[in-house]
């Protein structure tokens, strides 16, 4: 089984500054992409930001500049320093990763719990 886990959501003011963390664990043999995806009241699923394994990301136009993926690949971690947040940034960010497991060596998209980002004065 493999698991990934966020932490870091919460209110901040517009301007303010958050960073999420997104932990796998389990049976993992090796992780490809990690990536951040947001999904706001009554939006469809957004990608916001996404680092492959070698190091190369893509960004959403609406956070090029003020966000920033990186991942620790010793600790199956990503993360996403986001600055200059606006209340259009206010929704649910989810972690996902596409991870190899150890039984079945097969490549599958996992996704974390969701963690609530509200930014309001």
């Amino acid at each position: 089984q493999v698991q990934l886990v966020e932490l870091g959501g919460g209110l901040v003011q517009p301007g303010g500054s958050l960073r999420l963390s997104c932990a796998a664990s389990g049976s993992i043999f090796s992780i490809n992409g990690m990536g951040w995806y947001r999904q706001a009241p009554g939006k469809q699923r957004e990608l916001v930001a996404i680092v492959r394994s070698g190091g190369n990301t893509n960004y959403a136009d609406s956070v090029k500049g003020r966000f920033t993926i990186s991942r620790d690949n010793a600790k199956d971690t990503v993360f996403l320093q986001m600055n200059s947040l606006k209340p259009e940034d206010t929704a649910v960010y989810y972690c996902n990763a596409a991870i190899r497991d150890w039984q079945t060596k097969n490549e599958a998209g996992y996704w974390g719990q969701g963690t609530q980002v509200t930014v309001s004065s």
